[in-house]
């Protein structure tokens, strides 16, 4: 799989993911689905002006902003970008 870029921008108690594609979405969905501390996240949105997908992960004692960002930079597919996405 080619390297894609995803970026992160807090709220408060959930972070705002934007991944490049859908397929990529759903692959880093998946992907982190096998993690131990990633249990959910809000609905996956594609946006029809571009080709990015966002989805929130709420942070909890397991998932906090650093971990979410360790568990990203870890996965050698992922280019991680931090604040809004550029549409």
């Amino acid at each position: 799989m080619d390297t894609f870029n995803v970026w992160v921008s807090p709220k408060g108690r959930d972070c705002r993911v934007s991944v490049e594609g859908i397929k990529n979405a759903d692959w880093l969905l998946h992907r982190l689905s096998h993690s131990f501390v990633f249990k959910t996240s809000e609905s996956l949105d594609e946006d029809s002006r571009s080709s990015l997908c966002t989805f929130s992960v709420l942070y909890n004692f397991q998932m906090t902003q650093n971990s979410l960002e360790r568990l990203l930079t870890a996965i050698p597919e992922v280019r991680l970008l931090r604040g809004a996405a550029e549409t």
